[in-house]
């Protein structure tokens, strides 16, 4: 994947690189005056010169098919750096100097949690082919700018996206880490056959803090439990 990270086309140009098992979701969306919105105030952000992150928009629906989600791990919005966000949550594009301090935590959690290095350095690519939707709840952002484009609308698609999947029969663990995922938790819950895994946000600044740290949460080894006793006979995640 280039380094160069940098959304260029127009919105509603991605929107059209959706996969189609997305579609029922993604189409009704971009028709919708929320979705056109949306498509206008970044396509204008675009116009006016600013950075916006990542040029693969929709890279998490393109890796995994609404029937092959087992795990949901849902982030906030995409890194704000050049040449870090890649269309995954907490994922970095490949060979990136210095890791971002949650994924870091997030890769050594793997580690103790399972005895072994993650089978990740920086792009969770691997995790995303097993079936783990890696999804934020705000898809671009700029350059420099935290939750820039927080509010703008990306929040009712994610929403329309997750609660596809909760209608999914099979049961899915989702991983809902910090106040702002575990927003979510009602919409999950809803289906009633789901399972959530909630812990604190993997930042540095709330990794270690109660309710439930992060650190030493055990999630991975959790959420493999979870899936051997509600979907028998299923492969394990290789994290």
């Amino acid at each position: 994947m280039s380094a160069d990270n940098q959304l260029r086309e127009p919105l509603a140009q991605a929107f059209a690189g959706v996969p189609a098992a997305w579609l029922d979701v993604t189409e009704p969306f971009l028709a919708s005056p929320a979705g056109e919105s949306l498509a206008a105030f970044v396509d204008q952000r675009v116009r006016d010169g600013a950075i916006v992150y990542p040029a693969h928009v929709f890279r998490a629906l393109e890796l995994v098919a609404p029937q092959d989600v087992r795990v949901v791990i849902l982030g906030q919005d995409p890194y704000h750096g050049a040449g870090q966000a890649q269309g995954l949550a907490f994922s970095v594009a490949p060979g990136q100097n210095k890791l971002p301090p949650s994924l870091r935590n997030m890769l050594k959690e793997v580690q103790s949690d399972t005895g072994a290095a993650s089978i990740c350095r920086d792009d969770l690519t691997p995790w995303a082919r097993q079936g783990v939707l890696l999804l934020n709840a705000s898809l671009t952002v700029e350059d420099g700018a935290p939750q820039s484009h927080a509010g703008r609308g990306w929040e009712l698609l994610t929403d329309a996206l997750l609660a596809r999947v909760a209608a999914l029969p099979a049961p899915v663990v989702f991983m809902l880490w910090g106040a702002s995922a575990q927003k979510k938790r009602a919409l999950v819950e809803a289906a009633g056959r789901h399972r959530v895994l909630a812990a604190n946000h993997p930042s540095p600044l709330s990794a270690l803090r109660p309710p439930v740290p992060f650190i030493g949460s055990r999630p991975f080894t959790q959420a493999n439990a979870l899936l051997a006793e509600l979907r028998p006979g299923t492969e394990p995640i290789r994290w």
